[in-house]
């Protein structure tokens, strides 16, 4: 049984939580799986909203699915997030990918 078989099984539960759809999100990302990760990255920020780790990795997933309007607004709400709770390493983490995914949007128009 897989990390994602485990974690969908403890969901199917109900022993949903923000911690385990962002453990879904993330393993769901490693395996390239970018639109069920969002899903659960998006449940996972609804269920907590200051869950700054969370707001990371959905921008993260967001910029690389190449949903960049979404990831600038996740990551500039999880900047506020993570700066408002004093997690100054995720604040310079989503700045970063806030660039990418803003850069992502010029190359667009």
């Amino acid at each position: 049984m897989s990390i994602i078989d485990n974690l969908e099984a403890m969901r199917a539960r109900g022993q949903d939580s923000a911690l385990l759809r962002y453990s879904l999100g993330n393993e769901y990302l490693k395996q390239g799986q970018t639109d069920q990760a969002i899903d659960h990255l998006a449940d996972a920020v609804r269920q907590d909203p200051g869950y700054s780790a969370a707001w990371k990795l959905y921008g993260k997933a967001l910029t690389q699915a190449g949903r960049s309007v979404e990831a600038v607004e996740a990551l500039s709400r999880g900047i506020e997030v993570a700066e408002g709770k004093g997690d100054a390493q995720a604040a310079k983490e989503m700045r970063v990918f806030l660039k990418r995914a803003e850069a992502a949007l010029d190359s667009q128009d």
